[in-house]
């Protein structure tokens, strides 16, 4: 069983919405949780970032599109992904501070 479990990516059109997720199975009430993405021939790159106590940061290029959220009780960090771009395209892993320790990725893409 994956430490880390992502799921919700997919195929969306621009413009559309996506919902990631990432369940922990240890660790997750000690940890700064977040998302970074990786597009073809590019370097990883943050996404946005929750603290233990809810502090949040995003990356410019995400800031008032994207929200982190986390649920303490379910050991989950989400990702909700508004008015998605093609540029958005990219593999997206979830991260735990505590660790550290990376997912295993999940895929999207947005199409024109």
């Amino acid at each position: 069983q994956a430490q880390l479990a992502e799921s919700g990516g997919g195929l969306v059109q621009a413009g559309g919405s996506l919902r990631l997720s990432c369940k922990a199975l240890a660790l997750f009430s000690v940890s700064t949780m977040g998302w970074y993405r990786q597009a073809p021939a590019k370097q990883r790159e943050l996404v946005a970032t929750i603290t233990t106590g809810g502090l949040t940061t995003y990356a410019p290029s995400v800031k008032g599109r994207f929200t982190i959220s986390r649920d303490n009780a379910k050991n989950t960090v989400y990702l909700q992904m508004n008015s998605l771009q093609p540029e958005d395209t990219a593999v997206y892993y979830c991260y735990r501070g505590a660790g550290p320790l990376w997912g295993q990725g999940t895929q999207v893409t947005v199409s024109s």
